[in-house]
């Protein structure tokens, strides 16, 4: 049985952000995520619902994303984070950043 590909995909200005990310494939997710950022106007709502996985390095990759998107003058929201996501976002006092973002 083989994890789910991960991926990031934009639409209707919302990016969805789904499978099994982990330190092996986060750097192209990373990527393509930064590259949709930059190409961004206005608001952007960061679905974490499709991931399989919950990962430290996940946090680290929407960190990355939420500077990036402040200097790009783009409003990040995350919507959907997984409940292992959040216990591990707790243990960095995240908790609060990853689900009550505007």
């Amino acid at each position: 049985m083989s994890a789910e590909a991960p991926c990031v995909q934009q639409e209707a200005g919302v990016l969805r952000v789904s499978g099994a990310i982990d330190a092996h494939n986060v750097a192209p997710v990373r990527a393509e995520g930064e590259r949709l950022i930059k190409a961004a106007n206005g608001n952007l709502a960061v679905a974490l619902d499709g991931l399989s996985t919950a990962h430290s390095v996940i946090l680290s990759m929407l960190l990355c994303w939420s500077r990036l998107a402040e200097k790009q003058g783009v409003s990040l929201s995350f919507t959907g984070a997984p409940d292992r996501l959040v216990s591990l976002a707790a243990l960095s006092n995240l908790e609060d950043w990853l689900q009550s973002r505007p």
